[in-house]
């Protein structure tokens, strides 16, 4: 996990500098959310922190929980990644057990936050993975359904298009990264289950 390092040292400073603001929805994962620069635009009755780091799997985002989470003492988690995971060769069953080792830091550290996982998008560039994607995303969705508080909510069905692939003009120029128009549906799509975080 070394190679996060540095970001992560700079988000940590970034959690303390804000230390005195409470109340707040913490968004944390991979670079989905930490390239979100409009969250306080899209969120104006939430006060929200973003500690997405690039390049992230869910596999780091356990690992550097204690780090950044824990000291950022959220009222409520908006999380996302899994899919860099998948993008390197990861299994849907390991991707689901590092969602386990996170929710059990969760109950650990902080058993009434209510926590929102984002479903793992269908992107174009990987759209060759995307059998490992819907199985990875259902595995969580299952676990997520007898987990009081936990909520799972699904950007993967209207980021399709009629035809069941993925709606161009919703990523950048890679088919990976997510466009303003990617953007404003993902904040609509929460918006519309605002009261869960």
């Amino acid at each position: 996990m070394f190679w996060y390092e540095d970001e992560v040292h700079q988000l940590e400073k970034k959690v303390r500098s804000t230390a005195e603001v409470t109340n707040r929805t913490v968004f944390y994962g991979s670079s989905s959310i930490r390239l979100w620069k409009t969250l306080a635009h899209d969120f104006p009755e939430k006060q929200v922190l973003n500690v997405g780091f690039g390049g992230s799997t869910l596999a780091a985002c356990s690992w550097f929980f204690e780090r950044l989470l824990v000291p950022a003492q959220p009222r409520a988690v908006v999380f996302y990644a899994g899919d860099n995971d998948l993008g390197d060769g990861r299994h849907p069953e390991e991707v689901y057990l590092f969602f386990c080792a996170l929710t059990s830091k969760m109950e650990q550290y902080m058993p009434e936050t209510p926590f929102t996982f984002v479903a793992i998008k269908p992107s174009p560039a990987r759209w060759h993975i995307i059998d490992r994607i819907r199985f990875a995303n259902e595995l969580i969705r299952k676990k997520i359904e007898s987990m009081p508080g936990y909520h799972f909510v699904d950007v993967y069905t209207p980021m399709l298009d009629a035809g069941g692939r993925p709606r161009w003009e919703l990523f950048e120029n890679d088919g990976l990264h997510l466009s303003r128009e990617g953007y404003a549906l993902w904040q609509q799509i929460l918006l519309l289950n605002s009261e869960i975080f």
